[in-house]
């Protein structure tokens, strides 16, 4: 051999025995086993529009008070945004009743504010998910005007109705209607239209390929504009049996096992993606995950080209107004995480819109805990398999508004659910104490800016009330404490942006039968992340079968290590092992 043959042979050794002992520190930043996907490494941050900033002295937020917070939004260390609907809608439900899907309604502004909003927030590194409101439109948007002005329209069918010649149409329970009665007479027909959800939100008719075509086309049309994303409003209730079946007695309590996942689903979400999502890099998540794991698999697994991922929402409906069982907890996040272990890939969320604040609901908002409870909560949220999704002023302790009143409430079907039970004779008093627990204004009410006017949100009259305690619990009093719920979500944003393990990584539950530790560990190429959780008020100690004696503390809610092994009230440590 020659002798610049040999000394090239032993460079090669060299670099070979050099990586060879990289593997004493895993790299996690690439790994052939992870299918890394930006969406899967994402923390997404919902904005509720009009509750997040005002720029107008209307009272309710709009676009450009998204974008006067643009910087606030990025310092957060998030990297999407979902924003709730702003399509044009005559607001029947806030926004989820859509007139025009290519316009932008006039209280938020218009469709020029709303380029610069997407350019602001591209420009900071932070993608846009829009909400896709398709399983239903307004009965102002103009296909319904047309559906209904003659059985011989040719939008008739982009709708569900049944003529009322035919014997009277199985019943079906809508969630918003007054009566729960989701079929309504129209005269001028002479038959009744479809609504799961309220009068004014009549049900799209997806087995018609003409209506499906619109909503491709409307797809596309935003895709075309630059936005990353869509998430699908109750899809999974988008197709149903046309033939409208007789259902068993009692339906109505458990209505998602007859509503989900309906003939042709599937056909329609691979439609879907062979004409918008396999030609965009944008990221699909649809509202509900089916009624069993299947369901939830046949969307999102990679190979059958529908959805990137589930949200389900078994672990967000845990909370209850006299408490939840944490074992229960554990339990629920631990199997879906098992069932997705795999192949697919979940959302992991505990408070959107539709729900009251995660403080309030899964942790403890009193004086005392508010504020390390909050933390515990993040915690949980940031260092679970998923993408996380966070919804605006839960990074504040932000907590529920505490209305007694029922003029002080917004939303239509706790108004319609209130005007049911007085009709039925209903328990009111039970009914305004779960209603205070649980209603989705509580998670509405305008975002907690500084301890002025209106905490900041405008200069006029807010929609709905503001939370009284926006004068200790607000946005500029944390900004520079450095024990803030605020600085502290800002940390464990960071903390899961520089561990892969905590997102890619294996999870395994430790102390399964303890009632009030949550303790897991997340892995990925032999190295470790040990998470400890304390959801009660007192000083608890988890049982777990790891030394931690000389673990790395990553991050703790406190400030500081726990003290003989022992979690402090609403405690969160995270180690590495």
């Amino acid at each position: 051999m020659k002798k610049s043959k040999l000394v090239f042979c032993i460079l090669l050794l060299v670099i070979f025995e050099a990586n060879m002992g990289c593997k004493a520190k895993p790299d996690t930043s690439v790994n052939a086993s992870v299918d890394r996907k930006w969406w899967k490494e994402a923390v997404v941050y919902q904005i509720y529009p009009r509750s997040f900033k005002d720029s107008d002295g209307d009272g309710i937020g709009d676009l450009k008070g998204i974008i006067s917070k643009l910087d606030y939004i990025k310092s957060l260390g998030i990297n999407v945004v979902w924003l709730n609907p702003i399509y044009s809608s005559p607001n029947d439900d806030n926004g989820y009743d859509v007139s025009d899907y290519r316009n932008i309604m006039k209280d938020f502004g218009t469709m020029a504010d709303f380029d610069l909003l997407l350019k602001g927030l591209h420009e900071r590194g932070i993608k846009l998910v829009m909400d896709l409101v398709v399983n239903h439109s307004s009965d102002e948007h103009a296909w319904f005007k047309q559906s209904k002005s003659s059985r011989n329209s040719p939008y008739r069918d982009y709708y569900h109705w049944w003529n009322a010649e035919r014997v009277k149409p199985a019943p079906r329970y809508s969630l918003f209607d007054v009566n729960h009665d989701a079929w309504k007479y129209d005269s001028l027909t002479n038959a009744y239209y479809l609504h799961y959800f309220s009068r004014k939100q009549p049900d799209l008719n997806w087995e018609n390929p003409k209506l499906r075509q619109e909503v491709y086309d409307i797809m596309k049309f935003w895709a075309a504009k630059g936005i990353d994303g869509f998430r699908l409003d109750a899809f999974q209730f988008a197709a149903k049996d046309t033939s409208f079946p007789v259902f068993p007695k009692g339906y109505e309590n458990d209505f998602v096992k007859y509503y989900a996942m309906g003939p042709h689903l599937h056909d329609y979400l691979k439609e879907m993606y062979q004409q918008v999502f396999s030609k965009y890099d944008v990221m699909s998540v649809a509202e509900g995950a089916g009624n069993s794991f299947q369901d939830a698999h046949d969307l999102v697994d990679a190979e059958r080209n529908e959805l990137n991922m589930a949200y389900a929402f078994e672990g967000v409906d845990i909370a209850k107004v006299n408490g939840y069982s944490l074992l229960h907890f554990k339990e629920v996040f631990s199997r879906w995480d098992s069932a997705f272990a795999e192949k697919g890939w979940l959302s992991v969320f505990l408070a959107n819109h539709d729900q009251a604040r995660l403080v309030s609901r899964f942790g403890n908002d009193s004086a005392a805990y508010r504020e390390v409870s909050s933390k515990m909560l993040s915690t949980f949220l940031m260092t679970m398999r998923g993408t996380p999704y966070y919804y605006n002023g839960d990074e504040l302790g932000m907590t529920n508004a505490g209305f007694t009143n029922i003029s002080e409430y917004r939303d239509m079907p706790t108004l319609n659910e209130y005007q049911h039970q007085k009709n039925i004779g209903g328990d009111m008093q039970q009914f305004m104490k779960r209603i205070q627990f649980e209603c989705r204004d509580n998670g509405r009410t305008p975002f907690q800016w500084n301890n002025t006017a209106n905490a900041g949100f405008t200069t006029g009259t807010p929609w709905i009330n503001i939370n009284p305690n926006y004068t200790s619990i607000n946005e500029a009093s944390q900004e520079n404490d450095p024990n803030s719920v605020l600085l502290y979500f800002r940390n464990i944003v960071k903390l899961r942006s520089q561990h892969l393990e905590l997102v890619y990584g294996k999870y395994q539950l430790l102390d399964k039968d303890n009632p009030k530790i949550y303790a897991y560990t997340r892995e990925l190429n032999g190295s470790k992340i040990l998470v400890l959780l304390n959801f009660t008020s007192s000083l608890e100690k988890p049982n777990i079968p790891v030394d931690i004696s000389k673990a790395k503390l990553l991050i703790d809610n406190y400030g500081s290590s726990p003290n003989d092994g022992k979690l402090r009230p609403y405690e969160a440590v995270v180690y590495q092992l």
